[in-house]
């Protein structure tokens, strides 16, 4: 379980790929602090240590993964947004992220907001995502990369974040553009109320 509010960026410094995994090896701050089979969230999603070397740590992706996310479109030196799990006797900065990652969206705008900017992202919808829970409400909550943000102006398949200037230099919002490709996580609360609306019309 993650709050979505980033630590840190961790540094790509290899990419193995065998078979439908990959292996990606990164290093960050924290690297020396963590363990064989801790969780951490990767540009929003959720991977398990496999291997630790001093400062750096690999985890796997599978395909599942990999097809849901921008995992694999990762190359060497790419900065990648992580947090490590939430701690449970701390406060809730964020919202509840589970660090499943739905699938991805597109930056289709920018717009400067007098000091902070506004991103569109757009992704692919219909109304059967939309009965499972993929949608976005208007201040309501999404993650983007791993980045719990409040949704603004959403459409069927659009909706925009304000980003602060703390927030985009401290997270890869820095290298986002138009035409980047990020994780997005719906929030969990609406994929139950869609869930139980599906049951109680059955």
């Amino acid at each position: 379980m993650f709050s979505g509010i980033v630590e840190e960026m961790a540094r790509v410094t290899d990419i193995y790929k065998y078979g439908e995994n990959v292996d990606l090896t990164l290093t960050c701050s924290f690297a020396s602090e963590l363990k064989i089979d801790q969780s951490i969230a990767h540009n929003g999603v959720c991977l398990t240590v496999v291997k630790l070397d001093g400062e750096h740590y690999t985890v796997t992706a599978m395909k599942e993964t990999l097809d849901r996310s921008n995992l694999g479109l990762l190359k060497v030196g790419d900065m990648v947004n992580v947090e490590r799990s939430m701690m449970m006797n701390g406060r809730l900065d964020g919202h509840i992220v589970q660090g499943h990652v739905d699938q991805t969206a597109v930056c289709t705008g920018m717009e400067d907001a007098q000091g902070s900017t506004y991103f569109t992202f757009s992704y692919e919808g219909d109304a059967a995502m939309a009965r499972r829970g993929y949608f976005t409400v208007d201040k309501g909550s999404v993650t983007v990369n791993g980045v719990s943000l409040t949704v603004c102006e959403p459409t069927d398949n659009s909706f925009k974040v304000a980003i602060i200037p703390y927030t985009r230099q401290n997270t890869n919002f820095k290298h986002i553009e138009v035409g980047t490709v990020v994780n997005l996580e719906f929030d969990i609360l609406g994929k139950y109320i869609a869930r139980l609306r599906h049951f109680e019309n059955i």
